[in-house]
């Protein structure tokens, strides 16, 4: 089974169809953004895994109040830069540990009461070339906890009913 889950304008996940290998192209849109456009294929065990901790995760609460979702994104970015670990815990793919398929941007996930936060920078050279227009540009996208968390569990399912071990 394939489809797409989501709403590509905030947060999609689309898998592909499964070939009855380990591997599975999995495509991941924020804010209308093409996360996986360098890279969209999955080791499904070690996804799928990446995946559910990331449901299971509680959202943390907004790091600096008052500013824009863009400022907050810089100031986590500065912060990391600067050796601050407390910035990690917003971390997105990179803290779940998503994989390659995610290595192409940098992004930040945050509560603010019933909505999550998620921003997305573009970061490698090869991506800027192509699109000078993402160079420096923050993207953001707020949807439900409720949500967000729907299509995270549907992604799971989806990857346990094609995964070789079922």
């Amino acid at each position: 089974m394939a489809g797409l889950l989501g709403d590509k304008r905030r947060f999609a996940v689309e898998v592909g169809p499964w070939d009855g290998s380990a591997m599975r192209r999995v495509d991941l849109w924020i804010a209308d953004q093409w996360v996986t456009c360098e890279d969209n294929m999955v080791f499904v065990p070690q996804f799928r895994h990446c995946v559910a901790r990331t449901v299971a995760a509680e959202g943390q609460a907004p790091p600096f109040a008052g500013l824009s979702p863009a400022a907050v994104h810089r100031r986590l970015l500065a912060g990391i830069g600067d050796g601050e670990q407390e910035c990690e815990r917003f971390g997105f793919f990179h803290r779940w540990g998503w994989g390659p398929t995610t290595d192409n941007v940098t992004s930040f996930l945050w509560r603010d009461g019933g909505h999550l936060v998620i921003t997305l920078e573009f970061w490698r050279e090869g991506h800027l070339l192509t699109h000078p227009e993402h160079a420096g540009t923050v993207f953001v996208a707020e949807l439900p906890v409720a949500e967000f968390v729907g299509i995270l569990e549907e992604t799971v399912t989806l990857l346990e009913d094609a995964s070789p071990a079922s």
